[in-house]
C-alpha cells in the first residue's frame, strides 16, 4: 500500500471515535495489552510524561516537549487528534513519524492485529510506542487520547503524571458529573508517581486527593502557589513574569495559556526535583534553565509543529482559528474575542454532536457576522441546524455546506480592518488548514 492507502485503511476500516462517536470508542486496556506484548513491552524503553484533562492537555503537551527539546532531550510527543496529516500524531523533536514507518508498520502487523478488531487509537498508539522504542528517544510525553482509567495510553508508568483540569466534555463515555469525570482523568494516577494538577473546582479536587493518596502519590496542585506571578498579552504573545524562571515570552496567545503555562511549569519543577532536567543551585546556573524553559515556550509551535491555537493564519484582514470545542474552552474564546478591535467581526463556526453546542453558541459575541458550516466529519453538526440555533440566540448569518466555502464567503465581504475567527471544533480547523490555507 502507498501511504494514502495506508492512512484510508487506518481511518475508514478501525473503529474511530473521532469519526464515528460513542461507537468508536471502546472501554479497557486488554487490546492495548496484547498489542504491547506482541511488540515486546516498547513503552518501557524509554521514560515516559502522562497528561491529561479536558481543555488544555494539547498545548502542555507540546509545550512540556518544546522545553525538554531545549534542554537536549530527544523527545517523543504522542497527541491527538491530527488536523492536515496523520503523522502529525507521532512526532520525535517535532519530525512526524516517517511515511514509511506507517506503511511498513500496517502491512507487517496486519495478520496479527486484524482478527481481534483494535480501535484506530489503540493501533495508533501501538505505532507510536513501537516508534519512540525503534528511536531510542529519551523520553516521551504522551496525551491521553480519552478519559484516563480506561484509556489505551494508560498501560506507562510515566514519571509524572499530569492533569489540566476538569469540565463536562465527552459525558457520554466519562459520565455526567464533574465528579465522575474526574475519577476518569484521575485513572492515570500511578502509585508513588508524582501528580499535577492544574485547576480544581470543589467537585474534583477531592476526587484527585482521594485517588493520590491512595497511590501514595505526590500530589501538587499549580493553582495553589501560582507559577506565573503576571500575565500581559499583546497581539503575537503572551508576555509571563514567573516566580521562578524569569521573564517567559509564550508563543500561544491564547488568553487560556495562562492557565496552561502555571501548570507547566509546576511540571518542570516536579521534573527538576526528580533530576530529569538540569538541576541547579547557583543563581547563574538557574538563569540558564530559565532560558531553556523560555526557548520551549517562545518556540513551541516551531519546535513540535503545534497548530489551532488562537493560529494568526493572515494579517489582512486579522484572521485566527482556534479548535476551542466546549463551553470551558469558549468561556475563555469568547472573552478573547470580545477584546479584538476591529471594524466587523466574522465567525466561521460549526460543531459536532456530541458537545453542548447551546453553551458554546451562548457564549458567542452577537455582534459578528456568522458563517455556519459542517466539517467533513460523521459527527459534524448540520449547518442549517445551526443556523437555526444561532438564530434563536440572536445570531445573524448564513450556512455553508462546507468550511471551504463559509472562509471564502467571509474572505468576500470582509474588509482589512475586519477580523476573521474559524473555530467551533477541531475538525473545522482541521478542514480550514487543509483546504483554505
Amino acid at each position: 500500500m502507498t501511504y494514502q492507502e495506508t492512512c484510508h485503511y487506518l481511518l475508514s476500516q478501525l473503529p474511530m471515535f473521532e469519526k464515528q462517536g460513542k461507537t468508536g470508542y471502546k472501554e479497557g486496556l486488554e487490546n492495548s495489552l496484547a498489542l504491547d506484548e506482541h511488540f515486546g513491552h516498547p513503552h518501557q524503553d524509554f521514560r515516559t510524561i502522562h497528561v491529561a484533562g479536558t481543555n488544555g492537555k494539547g498545548s502542555c503537551a507540546h509545550t512540556i516537549a518544546a522545553i525538554l527539546q531545549a534542554c537536549g532531550y530527544k523527545v517523543g510527543l504522542y497527541t491527538s487528534p491530527h488536523l492536515v496529516d496523520f503523522r502529525e500524531r507521532i512526532r520525535i523533536n517535532g519530525q512526524p513519524i516517517s511515511e514509511a514507518f506507517v506503511v511498513d508498520f500496517v502491512e507487517r502487523e496486519r495478520a496479527f492485529f486484524e482478527p481481534f478488531h483494535p480501535t484506530f487509537f489503540e493501533l495508533t498508539t501501538a505505532m507510536a510506542f513501537k516508534y519512540f522504542s525503534e528511536k531510542e528517544v529519551n523520553i516521551a510525553v504522551i496525551e491521553v487520547g480519552l478519559g484516563g482509567r480506561l484509556d489505551c495510553t494508560n498501560i506507562i508508568t510515566p514519571i509524572l503524571s499530569v492533569i489540566t483540569n476538569i469540565g463536562l466534555d465527552h459525558t457520554q463515555m466519562l459520565g455526567n458529573s464533574l465528579e465522575q469525570i474526574a475519577m476518569e482523568k484521575a485513572g492515570i494516577i500511578k502509585r508513588g508517581v508524582p501528580i499535577v494538577i492544574g485547576e480544581t473546582t470543589p467537585e474534583t479536587r477531592p476526587v484527585f486527593e482521594a485517588v493520590a493518596e491512595e497511590n501514595k502519590a505526590p500530589i501538587t496542585f499549580a493553582e495553589d502557589r501560582p507559577e506565573v506571578l503576571q500575565t500581559k498579552t499583546t497581539s503575537s504573545a503572551m508576555q509571563y513574569q514567573t516566580k521562578h524562571y524569569g521573564y517567559i515570552q509564550g508563543e500561544l496567545c491564547g488568553l487560556y495559556q495562562e492557565k496552561n503555562a502555571n501548570t507547566i511549569l509546576w511540571a518542570v519543577r516536579k521534573l527538576e526535583e526528580q533530576g530529569y532536567m538540569y538541576r541547579f543551585t547557583d543563581d547563574s546556573k538557574s538563569e540558564a534553565l530559565g532560558k531553556e524553559v523560555s526557548e520551549g515556550f517562545k518556540n513551541v509551535c516551531k519546535l513540535t509543529g503545534l497548530q489551532g491555537r488562537w493560529q494568526v493564519v493572515k494579517q489582512s484582514p486579522k484572521t485566527v482559528c482556534d479548535t476551542g470545542h466546549n463551553v470551558d474552552g469558549w468561556k475563555y474564546l469568547s472573552h478573547q474575542l470580545s477584546q479584538v478591535e476591529c471594524r466587523q467581526m466574522h465567525i466561521v463556526f460549526g460543531a459536532v454532536e456530541d458537545k453542548d453546542i447551546d453553551g458554546m453558541m451562548a457564549l458567542l459575541p452577537k455582534n459578528a457576522t456568522y458563517y455556519f458550516t459542517k466539517a467533513n466529519n460523521h459527527r459534524a453538526v448540520s449547518e442549517n441546524v445551526l443556523k437555526m440555533m444561532g438564530a434563536q440566540l440572536g445570531l445573524k448569518g448564513e450556512s455553508y455546506p462546507s468550511v471551504a466555502d463559509a472562509y471564502e464567503s467571509a474572505c468576500n465581504v470582509a474588509q482589512k480592518d475586519d477580523f476573521v475567527f474559524i473555530g467551533g471544533s477541531s475538525y473545522v480547523v482541521a478542514d480550514f488548514l487543509k483546504n483554505c490555507i
